[in-house]
């Protein structure tokens, strides 16, 4: 059974266009691009590949994006199946019958291989058999993880040789995200391309408004690992009123199970409020209406520091340690001051057990300048070119290359 949605989300119809869905805009010069992504269970790679495929939709362009599984976007993108989203088409992963699929479409001038995943050999063959036909080669680009360490910034661009396979002697570059203007940069917010700032009032973010103007509201999206029994009772002991809105999946089973941990006949004015599974465009305005966003994965991240609201990552951890490093280079980036550096040591603290510090900070607090700090970030992070606007200037230039040629 697929996810669970709001009936805000149903099925509307195969030509129904999804809530703040962008208008087209006018491209540079339309170009088709082969988008593949290998969805793993956390989803955070289609969330990248998604909103990529949007943005690049939204400015003229064509989008085939690949996938191994398509159920997720039933509720991230919904009717993406039905042919609702304008310029992207979906298609299943091509190993399965390769040469059924790959020569009835156009040759792609731009490939993408997100996050690590192969194009499938058998289908890369028939591609590069096509290419050789026409005198040409798609743009290949290496879509890496966000990073604010320095090998991502050394390593953006640099061209990464093919030596075996199909497409030996063809090249692929490196493009990494991030949050320096030497890096790829982000890819937007939804919101910030639509005329209509998030409100509560609008349908279906008034699903999830606070009861009362004097409550918080706390988005938390984590991983199973996030110390929430911790959290919530810090919330317990806290004056303010807050409500938590709990991301479906693996965090509102793990907040289920945190609740149990709590003394009985706790005060009411922690109020845990469990979400549907959200289309992207909803989530994105939801972190700019929250006093509070705890995120987790990369996606999520990225929006949440666009969005202008203070936010804490709980980042991917790895059994080698890496992702110390990685979390550090980020904290390092932002100019992260040390309550935000205290949260996030608790946040990162690799047991679902660990405590608070005494006092935990909170945003809403009188004197906090966290919620100054959140804006002037976002201001910040918003002078540096897009990663959308990146790839396709890239792009430009290849392929204008790859014709002369």
């Amino acid at each position: 059974m697929p996810p669970r949605t709001s009936s805000t989300f149903q099925h509307a119809g195969a030509a129904a266009a999804p809530a703040h869905m962008p208008s087209p805009l006018p491209s540079e010069k339309p170009l088709q691009w082969d988008i593949f992504c290998q969805v793993i269970d956390n989803y955070g790679d289609l969330g990248v590949c998604w909103r990529l495929a949007a943005q690049l939709a939204q400015r003229g362009h064509s989008v085939r994006l690949w996938l191994n599984d398509m159920e997720p976007l039933r509720w991230l993108a919904p009717e993406a199946l039905h042919g609702a989203w304008p310029g992207i088409k979906v298609h299943a992963w091509p190993i399965a019958n390769p040469r059924a699929s790959a020569p009835t479409l156009p040759l792609a001038d731009v490939w993408i291989e997100a996050f690590g995943c192969d194009i499938p050999r058998a289908w890369l063959q028939t591609q590069v058999k096509v290419a050789a036909a026409q005198g040409r080669r798609p743009a290949w680009i290496n879509l890496e993880y966000l990073s604010a360490e320095p090998f991502a910034l050394r390593s953006h661009g640099l061209p990464s040789p093919v030596f075996q396979g199909p497409a030996a002697g063809w090249t692929k570059h490196f493009f990494y995200p991030g949050f320096s203007p030497a890096s790829g940069g982000l890819l937007k917010r939804y919101d910030t391309q639509t005329a209509q700032a998030p409100n509560w009032a609008e349908p279906p973010l008034s699903e999830f408004a606070p009861e009362a103007p004097s409550e918080r509201s706390v988005l938390l999206f984590s991983y199973a690992s996030a110390p929430l029994t911790a959290l919530l009772q810090a919330l317990l002991r806290s004056p303010q009123r807050v409500q938590v809105l709990v991301a479906a999946g693996q965090t509102a089973d793990a907040v289920r199970a945190a609740l149990t941990a709590l003394p009985a006949g706790s005060p009411s004015a922690l109020r845990p409020r469990f979400l549907p599974y959200l289309p992207q465009t909803v989530f994105d305005r939801l972190l700019a209406l929250c006093d509070l966003n705890l995120v987790r994965g990369e996606d999520s991240l990225a929006q949440a520091v666009q969005a202008g609201r203070p936010c804490v990552w709980q980042i991917y951890p790895q059994d080698d340690g890496a992702h110390e490093a990685k979390l550090q280079a980020y904290l390092e980036t932002i100019v992260a001051d040390a309550p935000l550096g205290t949260w996030h040591a608790f946040w990162n603290g690799g047991s679902a057990n660990h405590p608070a510090p005494q006092p935990l900070a909170w945003p809403w607090e009188p004197d906090s300048i966290w919620p100054q700090n959140a804006k002037a970030l976002a201001t910040r992070l918003a002078q540096n070119t897009d990663l959308c606007s990146q790839l396709i200037e890239w792009t430009a230039g290849q392929v204008l290359n790859a014709t002369a040629r």
